[in-house]
């Protein structure tokens, strides 16, 4: 394939792209309007202002859209630091701890079997 055919290709391909991302983005536009129509006629019902819904808007858990995704959110929530979670039991002769979520850890697991009941290793604070 000679190297111009391939860059008249690649344009042609990318041209369509581009035609085809403006035809999804006017039907996401036009499948919004009437949610938004039905939004301002519920707030106009029942008095409800602008400023009201960016209080409760800013105050709510932001969602998670498609558009997040894309920007990197799934990768950035792989990647953030966990945290910290307090112990919750104590093993008395070892001092190994566990914080109580998860699977049980083996000395644990031992002490159980052997007849130890899980409340005798609780931290008490």
């Amino acid at each position: 394939m000679a190297r111009e055919s391939y860059a008249a290709l690649q344009a042609k391909i990318e041209k369509e792209i581009t035609k085809l991302q403006k035809k999804a983005e006017a039907l996401q536009n036009k499948r919004r309007k009437p949610v938004i129509t039905s939004i301002v006629n519920s707030m106009r019902e029942y008095d409800i202002t602008p400023e009201e819904i960016a209080a409760a808007f800013g105050a709510a858990k932001p969602a998670r859209t498609a558009s997040r995704r894309k920007a990197g959110g799934a990768a950035r929530a792989a990647t953030a630091a966990k945290r910290a979670v307090a112990p919750k039991y104590r093993h008395p002769q070892t001092g190994e701890t566990w914080s109580g979520r998860g699977k049980a850890p083996r000395w644990l697991a031992a002490e159980e079997a052997n007849g130890a009941s899980r409340e005798s290793f609780l931290i008490k604070e």
